[in-house]
């Protein structure tokens, strides 16, 4: 992928580069299938729409011609937009088909938020709500127009920009908390553990230190170790130019931020190891963060994000190149003032506080919904009390009013005497009832005379 400078931006924006592996067998063998590896996510809300807008007028040859001839500026600004109604009409579908998934996607968000707050909203509008996402146009939200495109560009440059400095406060925020964890631990414990525990972790923190030295990131010392030992290559033959095109993994021309990242392994291995228990992994992250950005700052001139080879052996002239400034990791300073941990643990005091509230009042409502139920289950034993004595007053009547007890349905039940008196009737003697048909009165004789 031969891309210019003014692309290249777009994609350093998206960090949506594909890189390959580095073949370094020799030219002897079949070229293998480059198969795409994404690299990691921007942490924008929005990577996926930003990456697949990039990929789709990647596509389209005018786009791709004008950009060609654009610098940094006109990216920026978002005069190259206006390019976009001359792109051909199945780009212009796709792109309006991306922003429409990515309104229906915002809108989804939207509506997640609104439920997770209780906010009932029926009638909700749309429009004024998507106008708090700023890479979008919120009014037109069916197709994809040279305002889109702006923004887009626009809003990622912006957020890119800030998302260093916000993962640079987070980091602190988790250092921060750290050391608040240690001091709660510590006085938890009585004098013995309490000395006990700080020698040991006093020796830790010693045990760290005790690294070899890093040497700055940038500079010929640190080239040279990855030619030796990441290339496998002589190192009195170091070449710069050479170096450039072996890390350019993807020869696009420029060495974007995740290419300057992995050069840095070796040099943070010196000081962590994750089998270590006194080696912290996320400081590690920040320890790569600071050495890109040290990097960038003293070779990225035009600010793209993106080291290209001009720019790249321009920095091999200066004079901090042969003799840099020792590294200071960052064991050798801490990241926060003791000021700003007491305005951390104050806050935190403060969350703390109100979580007990919000625990206290759930254990109040918890306590009334036990006594509302408690006063429920007497009513309904109260009820069924009444539903008995019903019961038995209405068999207590019927009893009196000689009419047999109705049963639970209200069919008649019959006294077991009565049953009774019909089976000793049943079981009366043949012969006795012979001796009563007996003493019967003779039927009148029959054909007697007329008396006149």
């Amino acid at each position: 992928m031969n891309l210019m400078p003014g692309w290249l931006l777009l994609l350093s924006i998206s960090a949506g580069v594909w890189s390959v592996p580095i073949d370094r067998n020799g030219d002897n063998q079949e070229a293998k299938e480059e198969v795409p590896e994404e690299n990691g996510d921007t942490g924008l809300y929005y990577d996926r729409y930003l990456r697949e807008v990039i990929e789709v007028l990647e596509t389209d040859p005018h786009f791709r011609e004008k950009l060609q001839t654009a610098n940094t500026e006109d990216i920026k600004s978002g005069r190259l937009s206006k390019e976009l109604d001359l792109v051909s009409h199945h780009v212009r579908t796709r792109l309006d088909e991306l922003k429409r998934q990515e309104v229906s996607r915002l809108r989804m968000l939207l509506k997640a938020k609104l439920d997770s707050t209780n906010t009932q909203s029926l009638q909700m509008d749309h429009a004024s709500l998507l106008k708090q996402f700023e890479h979008l146009d919120p009014h037109n939200q069916n197709t994809f127009e040279a305002k889109d495109l702006e923004l887009l560009i626009s809003t990622a440059t912006k957020d890119l920009e800030n998302y260093d400095a916000e993962r640079h406060e987070e980091f602190k925020r988790y250092e921060m908390l750290k050391e608040h964890e240690r001091r709660e631990y510590l006085k938890g414990l009585d004098q013995e553990k309490r000395e006990r525990e700080e020698k040991r972790m006093q020796e830790m923190k010693d045990k760290h230190r005790q690294h070899p030295k890093v040497n700055a990131p940038g500079s010929v010392a640190q080239l040279r170790e990855v030619w030796e030992e990441t290339d496998g290559l002589d190192p009195q033959e170091f070449n710069p130019k050479t170096f450039f095109k072996l890390h350019d993994t993807n020869e696009d021309g420029v060495l974007d931020e995740q290419e300057l990242e992995a050069l840095f392994t070796k040099e943070l291995e010196k000081v962590y190891d994750p089998k270590n228990e006194e080696d912290d992994m996320m400081e590690m992250e920040e320890e790569r963060l600071r050495m890109r950005e040290h990097v960038m700052k003293n070779v990225d001139t035009n600010k793209d994000r993106l080291v290209s080879l001009e720019e790249f052996l321009k920095s091999t002239e200066k004079k901090e190149f042969s003799n840099p400034k020792e590294w200071e990791t960052l064991e050798t300073k801490p990241v926060y003032t003791e000021e700003e941990l007491q305005r951390f643990e104050a806050e935190l005091r403060d969350k703390e506080e109100e979580l007990k509230r919000k625990a206290e009042n759930l254990r109040q409502q918890q306590e009334l919904l036990k006594e509302r139920g408690k006063a429920l289950e007497a009513q309904r034993r109260e009820y069924q009390q009444a539903v008995l004595e019903m019961s038995q007053r209405q068999k207590e009547q019927q009893a009196a009013d000689g009419q047999p007890p109705a049963g639970p349905n209200g069919e008649l039940q019959f006294q077991p005497e009565a049953q009774k008196v019909e089976d000793k009737e049943a079981k009366v003697p043949a012969e006795h009832q012979a001796e009563a048909q007996n003493n019967l009165p003779a039927e009148p004789p029959q054909n007697l005379p007329l008396h006149t």
